[in-house]
């Protein structure tokens, strides 16, 4: 093969102000997004009152990520990056616009809507993916576990404004009106794109084919022992975690006796807790082995959803509370996880090896999915978040003493075997 070619190189500062302009419309975007997740949700829940109807809706939200993240890492890696988002953002604006004409005209029904939450979810697959393979090629490296963190905190402020907000324009404008800002948010963010320039990386001169290209992706995980045990505990993470959180409108509705504003309220504490995380995070850095941050947050976190899960009717204020605790522990856990990554794996990479990776995390969190919804309906919502914190915080204990994830960063594969 031919020596690979140099990335494009802008100055320092200019890349410094377009990242922050991708930033910044990545936000609107995830605002938008936020909304209508939060509408939609809460319309299923009023609607169908059925454990099993929100567990579908999660369950094709999953499916794209799980079934086709490989492919869709080889082809960003492939793919010019800011297309790829511009494209996503229009497709989620055209999905949205269409779910919002049938609500207009009084045919909005169950069928519409999970099939916009699948697609919306691959377009997001998309989005994602691009958007993190680009952060590498944009800010410096010392920096990366920072930018993670502030990531983690902007999560945490739409976390903690859209849910409430979602449920105040509830109130205040048809279910088409709420809707509509997504479109709006998607259209301001495609046009904060076509401002700036990403940088490409570093790519040989004959290129094999994206298959090819996947199945790189898929070696280069299979060769890092740590990681396939990170990815284990994930999917079991998933597996539990996934329909607890799926099905906390219910847990608001049957349990505590709430409406949309205490789902809001759960939802914005968990917001709170990401941004407080996210700033500690950001300031301190974590540890100087990220893992150990990663592995403390897993453990915190199950100490919270555990504490979800065995709390009685009356103690709504106490579950603000574990959802606070919980938010900044997540963040905790991911943040380190993603500087890691965006650290050792080759930015040429990055896409695959991000989407291999959330693969297979995610690849038993459909199962539990399907069992989520009859197993609330028997026994209750709770017995979720009880599985799941229980899985998050032993399975972080036992990490600790599992050598090839404690040095994970060190023993990461340099390349892909040719």
């Amino acid at each position: 093969m031919e020596p690979p070619q140099k990335p494009a190189t802008h100055p320092p500062s200019r890349v410094a102000g377009a990242f922050w302009a991708l930033w910044a419309g990545h936000a609107i975007s995830l605002f938008g997004s936020m909304l209508v997740q939060f509408a939609l949700v809460w319309w299923i829940a009023q609607t169908t009152d059925s454990a099993t109807a929100l567990s579908i809706a999660t369950l094709l939200a999953l499916l794209p990520g799980v079934l086709l993240g490989p492919a869709i890492g080889a082809l960003v890696d492939r793919w010019d990056r800011r297309a790829i988002m511009l494209a996503s953002d229009g497709g989620m604006a055209s999905l949205t616009l269409g779910l919002a004409l049938l609500a207009a005209i009084g045919t909005l029904d169950l069928g519409p809507v999970y099939a916009v939450m699948f697609l919306r979810s691959l377009l997001e697959t998309f989005h994602w993916s691009a958007l993190q393979a680009s952060i590498p090629l944009m800010i410096p490296e010392r920096h990366l576990a920072r930018i993670a963190g502030l990531n983690q905190a902007l999560s945490g402020a739409l976390n903690m404004i859209a849910p409430p907000a979602g449920a105040i324009l509830l109130h205040l404008l048809p279910l088409p009106g709420v809707l509509m800002v997504d479109v709006l948010t998607a259209l301001l963010a495609m046009l904060t794109l076509l401002f700036i320039t990403i940088p490409r990386p570093s790519q040989a001169a004959i290129r094999p084919a994206w298959w090819k290209e996947m199945l790189d992706g898929l070696d280069y995980a299979r060769r890092w022992s740590g990681a396939l045990v990170l990815m284990g505990m994930g999917a079991l993470i998933n597996f539990a975690v996934t329909p607890a959180f799926a099905l906390l409108p219910l847990m608001v509705t049957r349990h505590f006796r709430g409406g949309a504003l205490e789902l809001a309220w759960l939802e914005s504490a968990w917001g709170i807790g990401i941004i407080s995380g996210g700033l500690a995070l950001g300031a301190w850095g974590g540890f100087r082995r990220r893992i150990y941050t990663t592995l403390a947050g897993l453990i915190g976190m199950g100490c919270a959803l555990l504490t979800m899960g065995l709390l009685p009717p009356n103690a709504f204020l106490i579950a603000v509370g574990a959802m606070f605790v919980g938010g900044a522990m997540n963040v905790m856990t991911n943040g380190p996880i993603f500087a890691i990554l965006q650290a050792v794996v080759p930015p040429e990479l990055q896409g695959r090896v991000l989407l291999v990776i959330g693969s297979v995390v995610g690849i038993i969190a459909p199962l539990g999915m399907a069992l989520a919804g009859p197993v609330a309906d028997a026994v209750g919502v709770q017995v979720w978040f009880i599985a799941g914190g229980l899985t998050c915080a032993l399975t972080g204990l036992m990490a600790l003493g599992i050598p090839s994830v404690v040095r994970l960063e060190e023993q990461a594969p340099s390349r892909v075997l040719q």
